[in-house]
């Protein structure tokens, strides 16, 4: 038979001793403004080489191929 604990498992989410500083609404500010550019860098660079590789495609295997028709 299996025994059933006492008290409910805690969560480290839910313990005041792991909750953050409280942060003024200037440093949030400042957070948003220059966070996202590092993942505006990485979604260009990506979306960049994804058109790459398309452009590729279509020179180097659709052309060649000739017209369908």
């Amino acid at each position: 038979m299996i025994a059933m604990a006492e008290e409910p498992p805690s969560f480290s989410t839910h313990s005041a001793a792991h909750a953050g500083a409280p942060v003024s609404a200037e440093d949030v500010a400042r957070a948003l403004r220059d966070g996202p550019i590092g993942a505006y860098i990485v979604a260009g660079t990506s979306v960049g080489l994804l058109f790459l590789g398309w452009l590729a495609f279509y020179f180097l295997v659709f052309l060649p191929r000739g017209v369908i028709g």
